[in-house]
């Protein structure tokens, strides 16, 4: 087990950044001995040598993109090598263990990994069979590990290089991006996401030296710009501006961006302008909704009034606000997303979504909180495995069929990669004509197509 290559991880998507997902084990695996290969399949071909010399395949699945492409991925590891053992790590194998384990899986592990798969390759190369705290098999209980770990700076040399994944774009150009995390986990509860169904509420800090030995490497390899890819980066708001402030000290000409939630965003302003004179351009925060009913309905913590008061306490700062929304959802009605479209043109941030935000409806897979809650329960179907989710039917179906038309308009803009103005006018177009509503003026018409843009990444898939 201890040879090269014997055990290898395989990083399927992670938001278009350098896989941290496979990074870190790497790293603990190295510490105890080992000698693991990496295969990143979003920007590498699928090696089928590397698959059949393995004798532990693990496979990380931090996001659900990553793991419907996992799934695939164990089809063909299944097919090159049946005798390896096949492990899902992170977020979404623990929440989707039964189904995985009818896909080929072995074993899943959930929440802080790392230090369970380390376990486990101690165990396979014992010989030793039996139950492993954390390491879930069929017939055992999936409990996902939430216990803080001695963190060793993320291994990244045999990685591929930052040019072949997102790169911040600027007026000025494209830099390449590094990508770190200084927390896991989220203290907060938010009915929608997957985070709390792992860590029940609770974050984990990492040490400010290992993340900012992770920048260094990075900036070393090339990164001009770096996002904090916490789930929310003011969980821990001390610890946040504690690195900011290193990062910028070192490297005053590094930027960053990050995420956190509005309500923290509005909780901490008076630490936002010092945030942006360190360096941070941008913040992506999870608004969701233009609409309180459903922004209740997802237990967010914040009200569409908050948004906008978000907004302008990042303005104020400097930084720009970048929202991501959940569209569609069961309490979306067909003029709630006339308001999102209009509260987008109102507050001048069509250059600020990723067109594919006006498309998104609300996934709910396994084990998500939603599936205890009372108003979510008239819209619940059954859970479609192939698609690791709970299927749910809108009670006007002319909001499915708006999602629908939508999703496939963006869809055939991203081939095309326009203007975001016109393809804002497009969808917008779609929802009048699905209203019965007098057509809008068109935003293009206003916006000149070789404005300025804000900084943003080339990667458009922030949640």
């Amino acid at each position: 087990m201890r040879e090269p290559g014997e055990i290898l991880l395989v990083a399927c998507y992670e938001l278009g950044h350098q896989p941290l997902a496979v990074a870190w084990p790497a790293a603990f695996l190295e510490r105890a001995g080992y000698r693991p290969a990496t295969l990143d399949v979003s920007v590498e071909a699928l090696d089928a040598d590397a698959i059949r010399r393995a004798r532990l395949i693990a496979i990380a699945v931090p996001m659900h993109t990553a793991l419907r492409l996992g799934v695939a991925v164990a089809a063909r590891v299944r097919a090159l090598n049946p005798g390896c053992h096949l492990c899902f790590v992170g977020l979404y194998a623990s929440l989707n263990a039964e189904y995985l384990f009818t896909r080929g899986a072995d074993s899943v592990i959930g929440g802080e990994t790392e230090g369970a798969l380390v376990d486990l390759a101690r165990g396979l190369e014992s010989g030793a069979d039996g139950p492993l705290p954390f390491v879930h098999r069929p017939g055992q209980p999936a409990e996902p590990c939430r216990s803080k770990l001695d963190f060793p700076v993320p291994s990244r040399s045999r990685l591929p290089v930052l040019a072949r994944y997102a790169q911040l774009v600027t007026t000025s150009g494209q830099k390449p991006v590094g990508y770190v995390e200084a927390s896991r986990g989220c203290l907060h509860l938010c009915r929608h996401c997957p985070i709390p169904p792992v860590y029940g509420g609770r974050f984990v800090a990492v040490p400010a030296d290992v993340v900012l030995a992770d920048v260094r490497q990075q900036v070393a390899a090339g990164a001009q710009h770096v996002t904090f890819g916490d789930p929310d980066f003011l969980n821990g708001p001390t610890h946040a501006l504690r690195i900011a402030r290193a990062l910028h000290a070192e490297f005053p000409r590094v930027t960053f961006d990050f995420t956190a939630k509005i309500e923290h965003l509005l909780r901490h302003r008076d630490r936002l302008p010092e945030l942006a004179s360190l360096g941070c351009l941008f913040v992506v925060s999870a608004a969701e909704s233009t609409s309180d009913v459903v922004l209740a309905n997802l237990d967010k913590g914040h009200t569409r009034a908050d948004i906008t008061e978000a907004l302008r306490a990042a303005r104020d700062a400097g930084i720009d606000l970048r929202p991501t929304w959940v569209a569609f959802t069961p309490w979306t009605a067909m003029e709630d997303y006339a308001d999102l479209l209009d509260f987008i043109e109102r507050e001048d941030l069509v250059d600020h979504v990723d067109p594919v935000q006006y498309s998104l409806r609300l996934l709910v897979p396994p084990g998500s909180l939603l599936l205890r809650s009372e108003a979510m329960r008239p819209h619940l179907r059954e859970l479609e495995p192939e698609a690791l989710a709970y299927r749910w039917v809108h009670p006007d179906p002319r909001v499915d069929r708006l999602q629908e038309v939508v999703a496939a308009a963006i869809v055939q803009a991203a081939e095309r990669d326009p203007d975001p103005a016109i393809v804002f006018d497009r969808v917008r177009t779609l929802a009048d004509e699905a209203n019965g509503s007098t057509r809008h003026a068109l935003v293009a018409a206003i916006l000149p197509a070789g404005r300025p843009r804000p900084a943003h990444l080339s990667e458009p898939w922030f949640c």
